[in-house]
């Protein structure tokens, strides 16, 4: 009897400390950034557990069989946290590459259709807006690409998303400007 109640008295120390390392492991790989509600269970799991162990360790005949399969579970959701936050970073790399690619191809093809847009009294100041609007853009690029080369590929996800968005506007308000135009000659 006395082995029994020793067995399951003390804490699952060595279990506790995998998890935890697993939970840094997946922190390392950017799970927060990457799958953060998952990443959130799994720390709000341990957080659980962690609560659970104090409880036991307040009474007088404790039983950690069922924190035991928690951190197990814990460990195994961790691992996999971790996992998922690599391949979610990897796609996340290629979609800035396309994009990136995309964007370039746009802003190119809106410097040849400036170059035919209508002139005219009121085309000249929004050409102008257009062109300064074209600079911050390519700036926005150029802070994504920077971004891409320091490993921060959400940050320059969503940078270059935005400018993407901005650059295709001006793409259709240039190609509906030419074609009015060409509808009245």
């Amino acid at each position: 009897m006395v082995a029994v109640l020793s067995s399951c008295g003390k804490a699952p120390q060595e279990k506790i400390d995998a998890a935890n390392a697993a939970i840094t492991a997946a922190q390392t790989a950017e799970a927060a950034v990457y799958v953060p509600a998952e990443f959130a269970a799994v720390q709000d799991s341990m957080k659980a557990i962690m609560a659970e162990v104090e409880v036991q360790n307040g009474k007088l005949f404790k039983n950690f069989k069922n924190v035991t399969v928690k951190l197990d579970q814990t460990l195994a959701a961790a691992n996999q946290v971790a996992a998922n936050a690599a391949v979610k970073k990897e796609e996340v790399k290629k979609e800035v590459e396309t994009l990136m690619t995309a964007i370039k191809a746009v802003i190119e093809e809106n410097k040849t259709l400036m170059t035919k847009a209508p002139k005219g009294k009121e085309g000249a100041a929004v050409l102008e807006q257009i062109k300064t609007e074209m600079a911050t853009i390519e700036g926005s690029v150029a802070e994504a690409q920077a971004m891409y080369d320091k490993a921060s590929y959400m940050d320059a996800l969503n940078k270059v998303k935005a400018a993407n968005e901005r650059a295709v506007g001006i793409n259709t308000e240039l190609k509906e400007a030419i074609a009015k135009v060409k509808g009245r000659k």
